[in-house]
């Protein structure tokens, strides 16, 4: 039995929580996961605790006695629900920082998005580039930044990582998607030509940077990326011609698409957010500076290592994946709605 003080994980059945815990219990960590559904491949010994990050004593009891919380809960933009992006990504927020500082935790984690700097309005986005968020998940999440950035002046010990778009083994969601119609030998698309820069980061790489983060004492900020990537069209090419389905790469005409994914997100019937309209077609890449020269940190895997393996992993898998219902939104299938029509261009 591990007696020293837990390491906590909300979200800790989510995709990246799980990754996160699996890191610590290979770490020799005492893990604690905080969720509302406990996972079933939860490795033993890690302890659960059922609640909801918005009951603030759930929250105060799952940090008591805690050394490190890491905070991944939060509602992402496949859900669709503005009211639960407030009272999840920002409230949630908000009642487990309060438990952290009340508990007297050394050090907490709190992983952000991206979103918060809404259609980036320089390439790259560096450190001292300001958040915009141009949706409401973008907005919630900045406000988690916020609620952050309030608890370190009161003297709670905070570290904001803001991942890229998060690939690896296990990643799914809309994913699953872009793998499905590969396997199957489907086109996948682009929008205009597809040669806007688009950085991803791989689970792991996160994983190691949210780690270090935990141990540098201090307030601070981390932009996390790959550090070798490149267009759309080059990432979905090079997993295409690593399939050898037929596949290809497509191009859509770029002002009537965006117009009709925003349409179609109101009207319920595709599974793409608002955030993913924004963002697709455009050169979205973070400056890593920051994070190589604090922490020591650097990234792994490219852009087209880590779709190939994320592939790989999936037509391994895939007869499980799409019986099983229920996990959470990036561990799961997700239906094709409206985009089924794609399937036949």
């Amino acid at each position: 039995m591990n007696d020293a003080r837990p390491y906590v994980v909300t979200g800790g059945s989510g995709y990246f929580g799980s990754l996160l815990v699996r890191r610590l219990v290979q770490e020799g960590r005492n893990v604690r996961i905080f969720d509302l559904n406990d996972a079933d491949d939860r490795p033993r010994h890690v302890a659960f605790e059922a609640g909801d990050i918005r009951d603030l004593d759930a929250c105060r009891r799952v940090c008591a006695g805690a050394d490190v919380v890491f905070h991944c809960v939060a509602q992402v933009p496949l859900a669709k629900d503005s009211e639960l992006f407030w009272s999840v990504n920002r409230d949630g927020t908000q009642n487990i920082l309060q438990a952290a500082a009340d508990a007297g935790v050394r050090k907490l984690v709190y992983t952000s998005s991206s979103a918060v700097f809404g259609v980036p309005r320089e390439y790259p986005i560096t450190a001292e580039t300001l958040p915009c968020p141009a949706e409401d998940y973008g907005s919630a999440k900045l406000a988690g930044e916020t609620l952050c950035r309030e608890f370190a002046e009161r003297g709670l010990d905070v570290s904001i990582v803001r991942p890229r778009t998060i690939m690896g083994h296990g990643r799914l969601g809309i994913m699953q998607i872009v793998f499905e119609w590969i396997a199957q030998g489907r086109n996948v698309f682009v929008l205009g030509r597809g040669d806007n820069y688009y950085q991803f980061v791989h689970s792991d790489d996160l994983a190691d940077a949210c780690l270090r983060a935990a141990e540098r004492p201090g307030f601070a900020v981390y932009n996390i990326g790959a550090e070798r990537f490149g267009t759309m069209r080059e990432t979905l090419e090079a997993l295409a011609r690593h399939a050898g389905t037929g596949s290809k790469v497509r191009s859509l005409p770029y002002r009537s698409t965006v117009a009709a994914m925003k349409l179609t997100n109101r009207l319920g019937i595709s599974p793409l957010a608002a955030y993913h309209s924004l963002v697709y077609g455009q050169n979205v890449a973070f400056d890593l500076a920051k994070p190589k020269a604090e922490l020591g940190w650097s990234p792994r895997w490219s852009n087209t290592e880590m779709f190939i393996q994320s592939y790989e992993w999936y037509l391994e898998n895939r007869e499980r994946i799409l019986a099983e219902k229920g996990r959470s939104p990036h561990r799961s299938a997700v239906k094709e709605g409206v985009l089924k029509l794609l399937r036949w261009l």
